[in-house]
């Protein structure tokens, strides 16, 4: 049973997502304020967490920096329709998604259930690395091998970025893109194709969300290097990886 903590200043909001995720068989954590949730995830840190952005004492924004600091674990933002500033600048500290408030449950529902999987997924390639380390065969494919493409090394199995010798740490969202980007240098993958990539087809997305995970992502790229340029925008047709 995987643990949602949900930290909102709404209350109402608090009561009927708990609800809707109880019965859908997760366990639900609820706090009203970025500090309180500090508080209990230093206590016991959940699997996912839903965020909103405007909060008092510590906001989401605050508390998503003091998380990235020590946890990867999958984070939804929750905006209202006008903070799209808010929502690529979360986007770009580490946020996983974001969902527009006043939002559908089923569609929150599906968005952590999304993120979960990849998670597990993750999670399930590390015990079968274990496995072969320790003698067990493990078969090898294009999605668990070790891929270098120029600079760039990719290790599926650990969920494991170099750049130039150097570790560049991503979310699960961000390694996903660059891993299909990257697959396939030169080929230009649209922006529908890259959300087949990050996410279920049960969930929708728009373009910017793409955009902005890109825009994050390069951004770290370049954190470890000043003039890493391999992801190429083809505007008005997508995206694509150029050896370097």
């Amino acid at each position: 049973m995987s643990r949602i903590a949900l930290v909102d200043d709404d209350r109402n909001i608090l009561t009927s997502v708990a609800m809707t995720l109880e019965a859908e068989g997760f366990e639900v954590e609820t706090y009203n304020d970025g500090q309180s949730a500090l508080d209990g995830f230093n206590k016991r840190m959940p699997d996912m967490a839903v965020l909103d952005i405007k909060m008092p004492r510590m906001d989401g924004m605050d508390l998503l920096q003091r998380l990235r600091q020590k946890s990867s674990m999958p984070v939804i933002f929750l905006t209202s329709k006008d903070d799209e500033i808010d929502e690529v600048l979360g986007l770009r500290m580490g946020a996983d998604d974001y969902v527009k408030k006043p939002f559908s449950q089923r569609l929150l529902v599906e968005r952590i259930r999304a993120l979960l999987r990849r998670q597990d997924a993750l999670a399930g390639e590390a015990i079968e690395e274990q496995d072969a380390l320790a003698g067990e065969a493990i078969e090898e494919t294009e999605e668990t091998k070790i891929m270098v493409r120029g600079e760039l090394v990719m290790d599926p199995l650990r969920h494991a970025v170099k750049w130039k010798g150097s570790d560049v740490s991503l979310t699960v969202t961000e390694f996903l893109l660059l891993q299909a980007l990257a697959q396939r240098p030169g080929f230009v993958k649209s922006r529908d194709q890259l959300m087949d990539v990050a996410y279920d087809d049960q969930v929708y997305v728009d373009a910017r969300t793409i955009d902005s995970h890109i825009k994050r992502l390069r951004k770290k790229m370049r954190n470890t290097d000043e003039e890493f340029s391999a992801i190429e925008t083809l505007y008005g047709i997508g995206y694509r990886y150029n050896e370097e």
